[in-house]
């Protein structure tokens, strides 16, 4: 495995557990927004970490976890994956896989054979605009598989959206919980603007609070649980303050 980082700690990463967070290198998809450089590109990897090395450092520290969440980058365009993960569930930690849904194949595999508790699936957009959002053509085949895959696993799973003023519409947001239609769970996740992969995003603001909570009774309807995950490090949309209304003039 090409692994880039290790987070020795996170409330954040796998619900309701206390995780470490491996990164794997490379990605198959240039998502404009995202901030994950030296994941994603390869002009900005550093030096791989050592396999044997991530493994031992989880282990020394499993009796303060309770969980190990594989990331990216994308961890199933590494056709080792499986392997990997087998040697993490030795550790007798529960396991969560992030993934974009890409590599359909490789998901059945690990499903298949129990490998993971939960799993994470980014859904970038509609299908019919999924090449446009993520910078790389993409058969949205695999997409639609991977998410019936999920839908039918009887794993803990969840779909999230990274939700971008000027890249998604309230509309598509809605068209995306369609294609989920009865699910565990959706989240939109607020975009932060830190280090976005087009530097023309860098300082955008999130969409506004209001206007994602508004769709809580849309999608609540669709899915069985429906979040909302902002971040404190996202742009607030300035609200342009309300011009008063004129006084009466006393008369007489």
């Amino acid at each position: 495995m090409r692994l880039g980082g290790l987070q020795k700690c996170s409330l954040d990463d796998f619900p309701g557990k206390v995780a470490a967070v491996i990164y794997c290198q490379g990605c198959n998809l240039r998502c404009p927004y995202c901030n994950d450089q030296e994941y994603v590109v390869p002009q900005c990897f550093g030096p791989p970490l050592p396999e044997a090395e991530v493994i031992e450092a989880i282990n020394r520290r499993k009796d303060r976890l309770e969980a190990v969440v594989v990331s990216g980058g994308e961890p199933t365009a590494q056709t080792d994956l499986p392997r990997f993960l087998r040697e993490l569930r030795s550790l007798g930690l529960a396991v969560k896989l992030d993934t974009n849904g890409t590599h359909p194949e490789i998901l059945h595999s690990i499903l298949r054979d129990e490998l993971v508790d939960f799993i994470a699936m980014d859904l970038k957009a509609p299908l019919q605009g999924y090449a446009q959002v993520v910078g790389r053509p993409v058969n949205a085949e695999d997409i639609r598989r991977s998410v019936w895959l999920l839908r039918n696993s009887g794993v803990d799973h969840e779909f999230r959206t990274t939700a971008v003023p000027g890249m998604h519409t309230v509309r598509e947001l809605k068209m995306i919980v369609e294609m989920i239609n009865g699910a565990d769970c959706y989240v939109i996740q607020e975009f932060v603007s830190r280090s976005p992969l087009q530097t023309g995003l860098n300082g955008r603001p999130a969409f506004p609070r209001r206007t994602i909570e508004d769709l809580r009774p849309y999608m609540e309807r669709r899915v069985k649980r429906f979040e909302v995950r902002t971040h404190d490090d996202a742009v607030q949309m300035p609200v342009g303050k309300r011009r008063r209304a004129p006084q009466p003039v006393a008369v007489g």
